[in-house]
């Protein structure tokens, strides 16, 4: 058996395509195919339903998903722990974080914990969706995400394997150009069925649009929205927006410029409003002394736990 084969089938698991799979992972499709077969021969087990137009997991494929995950989660950790106690040095501290974040919140933030730390770290930090993101913690690729959170909205990060500890809040805004130099929104919630609002809405694989889905659909009034325009980053959603091409729910901590110089307004009052946390998420299990002093930095001298 080779790592490499997990790799292979957590990819098609997380992408539910083979084509899709076999791309991110720089492969060939058939190339791609024979090993997640020679994984199935090692695991005695049939990994994958095949006769969908939607590759699924099998009953046996989700049981060893977790097996998978946590095992190229602990050789990383384990790998880093290494590398640290040979060099005697600093470790670098890897990150992940969803695009808006990493944008508006990442820098000032670690400029602040980084004034409590007893040393320097060298930070390697990668921005991407939610469900890039979450793959990224799942394999042990990065030692911390930083990422929007809600509790009506699942994550693939389950308190079994990860912790977490708030470090912010933000606000989800509706918001559309004006109408004209201090007028009101071009379209404001909630709309009606037969005149929908068009709706600068985020891709599934977004955190935040996970976000709002959840939200949305326990909300005690409805939104009538048409979809117009989808894009997992947030900023595009913004240009968009600005255009005067539709509402979007959009993240106070991006729009600030925007909500001052009225390039942008508000299209619901207060009640539509979505109130967010701002979460760092790390293993249950060990990191390396490094990112160990630096989550205690951040949650206190402590390992919180989210639940």
């Amino acid at each position: 058996m080779e790592i490499a084969w997990l790799e292979d089938f957590l990819a098609v698991s997380g992408s539910g395509s083979f084509s899709r799979a076999a791309e991110e992972r720089h492969i060939t499709q058939p190339a791609l195919s024979r090993r997640i077969r020679a994984l199935e021969e090692w695991v005695g087990a049939p990994l994958f339903f095949r006769t969908t137009h939607k590759v699924e997991l099998t009953p046996a494929g989700d049981s060893f998903r977790q097996t998978a995950e946590d095992v190229l989660r602990r050789l990383a950790v384990g790998r880093s722990i290494a590398r640290e106690q040979a060099s005697g040095s600093i470790e670098q501290l890897q990150f992940a974080a969803t695009n808006a974040l990493a944008l508006t919140f990442f820098p000032g933030w670690l400029r602040t914990v980084e004034h409590r730390l007893p040393f320097v770290a060298n930070i390697h930090l990668v921005a991407n969706h939610m469900v890039a993101c979450e793959r990224l913690m799942l394999q042990g690729q990065a030692q911390f995400l930083l990422a929007h959170h809600h509790p009506a909205a699942d994550t693939l990060l389950t308190p079994r394997q990860f912790l977490s500890h708030p470090v912010g809040v933000d606000v989800l805004i509706p918001v559309s150009a004006p109408t004209g130099e201090g007028g009101g929104p071009s379209f404001a919630l909630p709309g009606t069925e037969e005149h929908a609002l068009p709706y600068l809405s985020y891709r599934p694989e977004s955190g935040m649009g996970r976000i709002i889905a959840a939200v949305r659909e326990g909300a005690p009034e409805r939104a009538f929205l048409r979809p117009c325009f989808e894009s997992h980053v947030a900023k595009l959603l913004v240009t968009m927006a600005v255009e005067g091409r539709g509402l979007a729910f959009l993240p106070k901590s991006l729009i600030g410029e925007e909500l001052a110089q009225g390039t942008l307004v508000r299209a619901g009052d207060t009640t539509w409003d979505i109130t967010i946390e701002i979460q760092l998420f790390r293993p249950r299990t060990r990191l390396s002394s490094t990112a160990e002093a630096f989550w205690a930095t951040v949650a206190g001298g402590g390992t919180a736990d989210r639940r």
